[in-house]
């Protein structure tokens, strides 16, 4: 079970993300995070792995790539979700694994085929996968057709909640998708944690439940929970 600290970068600051009102993002400051600068944040964590969503570029203005590509050097392996909208944005930063977005990357389901590499990123909110509005069981038979490394479930409308997960809904999409999969949004403690673990996740995706300290920052150091 891998284990990642999320960063969302906005504004070459890292933010605190919640339910996905990007509009209300504030600089992490809190926590564990002594400054909100990127590598003064990342270099003080020391995660293992990270998962950066530039939250400039996802959203159509200028992208970060420079301050990515410094953070992806601190790291072991940097995911990067930079708002992709055809094959060719994904590959514009070299050394990190891309991740292609649902909400941005393609108009049609059918379109995500011309992808070739990387993580399938299914961004839901309200228990829907935008922009389409599909339950996540159908996009995840389809993902197993493609080529994506693997899948992430990003549950947008819980990120920063801490909400918790449910056991049943885990289950559904696990068993839809043989490949390797990831889990990120509302992860509560360690508790969630063994439960990806226990129903067969390969990775989950982290940051508020760090800062709480119901994850243990060793966690995130190793890569893996001790």
């Amino acid at each position: 079970m891998e284990l990642i600290l999320a960063v969302d970068l906005a504004g070459g600051l890292v933010v605190h993300g919640k339910s996905g009102m990007r509009a209300g993002y504030r600089p992490l400051t809190w926590g564990l995070a002594p400054s909100a600068e990127p590598e003064a944040y990342i270099s003080a964590l020391q995660p293992r792995y990270i998962y950066i969503a530039d939250l400039e570029s996802i959203q159509g203005r200028t992208p970060q790539d420079d301050l990515v590509r410094r953070c992806a050097a601190l790291v072991e392996r940097c995911y990067l979700d930079r708002g992709c909208r055809s094959p060719g944005e994904c590959m514009a930063v070299e050394g990190v694994t891309p991740v292609v977005g649902t909400e941005t990357a393609a108009r049609a389901i059918e379109d995500l085929a011309a992808y070739r590499a990387g993580y399938l990123s299914i961004d839901i909110k309200g228990g829907r996968v935008l922009p389409w509005g599909i339950r996540p069981v159908e996009i995840l038979r389809h993902a197993s057709t493609l080529s994506f490394e693997g899948c992430i479930i990003l549950n947008i409308g819980a990120v920063g909640t801490e909400r918790g997960l449910i056991r049943e809904e885990l289950e559904e999409m696990r068993a839809c998708y043989p490949g390797r999969l990831l889990y990120g949004g509302g992860v509560a403690g360690v508790d969630d944690i063994r439960l990806l673990t226990d129903i067969g996740f390969d990775g989950a995706i982290i940051a508020t439940a760090v800062h709480h300290g119901t994850v243990p920052l060793e966690w995130v150091r190793r890569g893996h929970p001790c």
